[in-house]
């Protein structure tokens, strides 16, 4: 049983500023996760924050490659730190983003794993978009949350797609997308290039519990892989705080299921949430939801909670026997 572990990388690094005087709300994600008892839910070890460098995209023009790149290294680097040493110490590290450039730092810290290991890492990528616009398939690239699933496995520019010479991170057979919509700009270069891919119409057809058992299958060969996963693969009727939603995701329940079948093995490694903003839910409301799903969810980490044994009644009989033998 390995206990999990929860790290804070609370990155809005890989996104456009909403205005230009503003600032992307998930960065405020952990914490109000946190907020709702995910840690004292999850029965889990708080392994901290990763804290990013100064959100600033300055005076970035398209054409000048991804926004804060050089920043995007350098948290990489720390937060692949963070995550090898949970790993090492036996836990189970679930990574509270932040928007999903933070899967850069998870990547490098898998491409590690398995070079220490002498086997490939995969990654199960669940995300409404396919996050894979690199400079062979768009004019110009810039928002890093836009461009992770591109990024881990080889494409763009050597700063974060070849970190410590590690280029890719993931072979592109050894990675499953989950969630996509059917109409994704870039769904006919995902199967081009061989990655093994369920929109979410087929995740809810074929059944969540029955697409992460094929997701696990389609990994077999891998030493183990990773988890990613963007909130707005939820459909935006039950899950509207998100930076990017999209019509025709899934139900919290179906991303519980999905959930409880990839973590139920030692093969899944551990796993990153990514794009819930808090700025987005005033109430706490869907956190709340949020907080629910993840718990339910990675039941299959968490020990067996111990019956509470009732106090002994004495029964009637007895009580009246105690005063007569006095």
């Amino acid at each position: 049983m390995r206990r999990i572990a929860v790290l804070d990388a609370p990155s809005n690094l890989g996104l456009r500023p909403p205005t230009e005087t503003s600032v992307p709300g998930c960065a405020k994600a952990p914490g109000a996760l946190r907020d709702k008892k995910l840690l004292t839910r999850l029965d889990a070890r708080d392994a901290g924050c990763v804290t990013p460098p100064r959100y600033d995209p300055g005076d970035w023009r398209p054409g000048d490659g991804v926004a804060h790149a050089l920043q995007i290294h350098s948290y990489s680097v720390r937060l692949a730190e963070r995550i090898g040493a949970i790993v090492d110490g036996g836990e189970f590290p679930l990574v509270l983003g932040g928007d999903c450039s933070i899967l850069l730092g998870s990547a490098l810290a898998m491409r590690r794993l398995g070079e220490e290991v002498g086997g490939r890492i995969g990654l199960v990528f669940v995300d409404g978009h396919s996050d894979f616009r690199h400079p062979g398939n768009a004019p110009y690239v810039g928002a890093a949350a836009g461009e992770d699933l591109a990024l881990v496995t080889g494409r763009g520019q050597t700063e974060l797609a070849g970190i410590e010479g590690r280029r890719p991170y993931f072979r592109d057979t050894d990675v499953v997308v989950l969630g996509i919509r059917e109409h994704d700009e870039y769904r006919l270069d995902l199967q081009a290039a061989g990655f093994a891919t369920r929109p979410a119409t087929a995740v809810r057809a074929e059944g969540a519990r029955r697409t992460a058992q094929w997701a696990r299958e389609r990994l077999a060969d891998c030493a183990g892989f990773w988890v990613h996963i963007d909130v707005d693969v939820l459909d935006p009727a039950v899950m509207p705080a998100v930076d990017a939603p999209e019509p025709g995701g899934i139900a919290l329940t179906e991303l519980e299921l999905l959930l409880t079948g990839l973590v139920n093995t030692p093969d899944c490694l551990g796993m990153e949430l990514t794009v819930f903003d808090p700025d987005h839910d005033p109430d706490g409301r869907h956190a709340a939801e949020l907080v629910s799903t993840l718990v339910a969810g990675l039941a299959p980490l968490m020990p067996p909670k111990r019956p509470t044994r009732a106090p002994r009644v004495p029964s009637p009989r007895t009580a009246t026997e105690k005063r007569t033998a006095a």
